[in-house]
């Protein structure tokens, strides 16, 4: 009977992947490399897991890594390729210059060479990472359907108008997301993997003069003292708990302590205060709506197939 009921349950999950993921999904499988790779993902959770508790504000790059791959051309794991002489790279954009965990999935990737050459594309790589990082800081588990294929492509100029700006209102931000797909909640539930990690002064001093009447005022006077002093390389976590994945990010916005101009007007807009309340009070829900744009966010614009390829190394084209 347990068996029957795990295969239900895996059943009932692709179709709910399939549903949410569109058509692409379709091409893509839950037990891609069931033959020819069968331990990839014990690979991947392993080295992801020692990264984490080795240093817990990985978590936050792993699943960032990930979101800037998938909307600039598509998860094709571009943003991991390296600059050349004639090129200049994803990773070396300005809105890419803080990524981290590049280390971490090259030594994934050195592992499932070892184990089976040729075998588990970087795309894939960087889409079973995020999902380990949000699992190691306490997130949701969701299943990672596979068989992304990687690019070839990676300018530094694609990442101006494909990533999202700290300084975007929550219309803009709507707007920007419904072009991959996405509907409200997927971009608020998004915006939510901010619970990780933390930000530059570059990205949210203009909202410590600008912004005053939506910002906690003894928060606004402790991130002032940390840019005089640091600049606009110092940092700034985006909610008290930013190596934990949790509430407590919306819980924050509600007390007007958003980060980011980005982050806080998802609670000053009615289009998306509704949804910043729920998420607040109910820490499920979110999980659950992170998973579903999480799946969504996974399928943008792949390359399956005779497109693309497997790379050897996740920082240069075959």
């Amino acid at each position: 009977m347990g068996a029957a009921k795990d295969l239900v349950r895996l059943l009932i999950l692709v179709e709910v992947i399939v549903a949410i993921a569109g058509p692409g999904a379709a091409a893509l499988s839950m037990d891609y490399y069931a033959m020819r790779c069968p331990f990839a993902e014990y690979i991947v959770r392993n080295v992801v897991s020692e990264a984490v508790m080795g240093d817990p504000t990985l978590a936050a790059g792993l699943l960032r890594l990930h979101f800037h791959d998938c909307f600039v051309q598509g998860c094709d794991a571009s943003v991991l390729l390296d600059s050349t002489a004639s090129n200049t790279a994803e990773k070396d954009a300005p809105a890419n210059k803080s990524l981290r965990g590049f280390e971490v999935i090259d030594k994934i990737k050195q592992m499932l060479e070892a184990q089976c050459p040729g075998v588990v594309s970087c795309a894939d790589v960087l889409a079973f990472a995020a999902r380990d990082a949000v699992l190691f800081a306490g997130g949701p588990y969701y299943g990672v359907p596979t068989g992304r294929r990687d690019g070839s492509r990676s300018v530094f100029s694609d990442t101006f108008t494909a990533l999202p700006a700290p300084f975007l209102n929550a219309s803009r931000l709507i707007s920007l997301f419904s072009t991959h797909g996405f509907n409200v909640q997927d971009m608020v539930a998004l915006s939510g993997g901010h619970t990780l990690g933390v930000a530059h002064c570059a990205a949210f001093k203009t909202r410590l003069t600008t912004e005053t009447a939506t910002l906690d005022s003894g928060l606004g006077s402790s991130l002032a003292a940390t840019c005089k002093s640091g600049g606009d390389s110092a940092t700034a976590t985006f909610d008290r708990t930013s190596t934990a994945f949790d509430g407590v990010y919306f819980k924050e916005l509600q007390q007007r302590r958003g980060l980011l101009t980005s982050d806080q007007t998802l609670f000053e807009s009615p289009e998306t205060k509704r949804l910043v309340n729920a998420f607040a009070m109910n820490q499920a829900y979110f999980f659950y709506a992170f998973q579903q744009g999480m799946l969504k966010m996974g399928q943008i614009d792949l390359k399956e197939g005779d497109h693309g390829e497997v790379r050897k190394s996740c920082r240069v084209v075959n």
